[in-house]
């Protein structure tokens, strides 16, 4: 495949223009074990040739260290990167391994207010509300996140792993530009009312872990023996024990499609994501994580593969055979309020 930019599309109906494919860099230093930092700056300036323009965060991405890392690159980019980060998941200052839950307005104040200063920049590109805290009103979050566009503060709205009810909820608010879910061929929950909703109000998804967190590269097979013991992963009910082995074996039919085009496991999984655009009608804009500039190279190239109507059949049945869930919890996730 030829070494070229990926093409671009509109993030949400009054959004920025980005490339089809983003970057996910919380492993850049946080979750997924040691981190090379050369390595993951040289990625960073190779997704940007490659056209790859929205970055994706967190403040809480190793206690807000990921923001600082990226904070250099940003601003030597400033106009041509879309800088994406998010609030709400607070960390006790008592136990810096738990997340608390808060979209209360002091909180999002006190958080944007922190993400500006680690990431050095005068305005978010794109803010999102990490997780959804039941006990306060969608509506009031979405309100203050709104408060803070008029503030000059951010430019657009995201929400992350929100149902399909609480986007409408949220649009009556404010414009909302993106919702950020888990989605590929492992996790496909939000297809039933997050998608739909989505296209309704001509929002864009951003789909994270289109790669199943690395299950569906083939470069893992089981957690507990081929990750290192700060990898997060080994906490995810998916990829240890049975789970792990029996999820292995769904990537047979993804194998057979890579071997007969000349591609990766990994590149036929996002081309399949990338696809969900022309099959549910609406802005798909996956964020692979990568800390390695080859990986970069090789997944935008995926977002040159057009899978066949009997390639996509062959790969439709995978998801409903997956064993054990995306999270030991999934109370916070959109399926598990739907």
């Amino acid at each position: 495949m030829t070494d070229s930019r990926i093409p671009t599309v509109r993030l949400g109906g009054g959004g920025p223009e980005v490339g089809v494919q983003g970057l996910g860099c919380m492993g850049m230093s946080f979750a997924y074990g040691p981190t090379d930092t050369d390595a993951s700056r040289a990625t960073l300036e190779r997704a940007l040739e490659l056209g790859v323009t929205l970055y994706d965060t967190a403040d809480t991405y190793g206690a807000g260290e990921n923001e600082r890392f990226l904070s250099p690159f940003f601003k030597a980019h400033r106009d041509e990167v879309v800088v994406a980060t998010k609030f709400a998941l607070s960390i006790p200052p008592d136990d810096p391994t738990r997340r608390i839950i808060r979209n209360d307005a002091p909180y999002i104040r006190a958080a944007v207010e922190a993400s500006l200063t680690r990431l050095d920049l005068d305005v978010i590109d794109l803010y999102y509300m990490h997780r959804r805290d039941v006990n306060v009103p969608i509506e009031e979050t979405v309100g203050v996140m709104a408060d803070l566009v008029r503030e000059g503060k951010v430019k657009h709205l995201g929400l992350s792993e929100v149902t399909g009810a609480e986007l409408r909820a949220a649009r009556t608010v404010h414009p909302i530009a993106a919702v950020q879910s888990e989605w590929s061929l492992f996790s496909r929950d939000i297809e039933a009312g997050v998608v739909p909703a989505a296209r309704e109000l001509g929002v864009a998804l951003v789909p994270y872990s289109p790669l199943g967190r690395g299950f569906l590269t083939g470069s893992f097979a089981n957690a507990d023996q081929d990750l290192t013991d700060d990898d997060f992963r080994r906490q995810q009910p998916r990829f240890t024990g049975d789970n792990a082995a029996a999820n292995a074996a769904l990537l047979t039919p993804v194998r057979t499609i890579a071997e007969a085009r000349g591609a990766t496991l990994g590149q036929i999984a996002l081309a399949w994501v990338q696809q969900r655009a022309q099959v549910h009608g609406l802005p798909v804009i996956p964020i692979p994580g990568t800390r390695k500039p080859t990986r970069v190279v090789e997944n935008t190239a995926a977002t040159r593969i057009v899978l066949t109507e009997d390639e996509l059949s062959t790969l439709e049945p995978i998801a409903d055979k997956v064993a054990g869930d995306r999270y030991a919890d999934m109370t916070p996730t959109s399926a598990g309020r739907e």
